[in-house]
């Protein structure tokens, strides 16, 4: 129920505390953000200095999202460079950035590690339960969506989930499979000017 690594819970455990949280969330009129964390560029760390750095900067990172959040707040390792945060108990969404820019101030003091001192940031993706969905397999889902939307404004920021992400990767996956029916079809013409 723990990552070997970083000792954080997996998602096991995040799944039925989530259940748990959410129980509480419909009875209270509460909220519950979950996040999506990826470190940017952390496989240049790994390549250049090795995965013992690697491994220790991911100790690291987990030390500093953990004393980021609250007590009842749950931190915890999807793998490789990848976090999931989810804030239980939320009443006021503003909030909820609040905590997203005090992640991204943790995370971008260097870090020392075995002689390094190595610099990184975080890419975020936020969904907020029950706005953008009671179950914990889309909530992932968006969170990652929105995830890969901060990646796409430059890293080292966050978003939040909206509707027309889903939209905006719907039409990618067409353009993409459009591109690949072309290729094999050889529907493509080059022309000279």
């Amino acid at each position: 129920f723990h990552d070997a690594l970083t000792c954080l819970p997996n998602q096991i455990v995040v799944k039925d505390r989530l259940i748990q949280a959410s129980a509480h969330a419909d009875r209270s009129g509460s909220k519950i953000g979950v996040f999506f964390l990826d470190l940017d560029n952390f496989k240049a760390i790994n390549d250049s200095l090795g995965h013992p750095v690697g491994d220790a900067l991911l100790k690291e990172v987990a030390a500093r999202l953990t004393h980021a959040v609250r007590a009842a707040d749950t931190v915890s390792r999807q793998g490789g460079d990848e976090f999931l945060i989810m804030l239980t108990d939320i009443h006021d969404v503003d909030g909820i950035a609040g905590v997203a820019e005090k992640l991204l101030d943790q995370l971008s003091a260097p870090f020392q590690i075995e002689g390094h001192e190595l610099s990184t940031s975080v890419s975020i993706g936020i969904a907020i339960y029950p706005d953008d969905s009671r179950d914990f397999a889309n909530l992932l889902k968006q969170a990652d969506t929105a995830l890969y939307a901060a990646k796409g404004a430059g890293r080292n920021a966050y978003r939040f989930f909206t509707a027309q992400m889903n939209e905006a990767a719907s039409e990618y996956q067409q353009m993409r499979v459009g591109l690949q029916h072309a290729l094999v079809h050889g529907e493509f013409a080059l022309f000279y000017q």
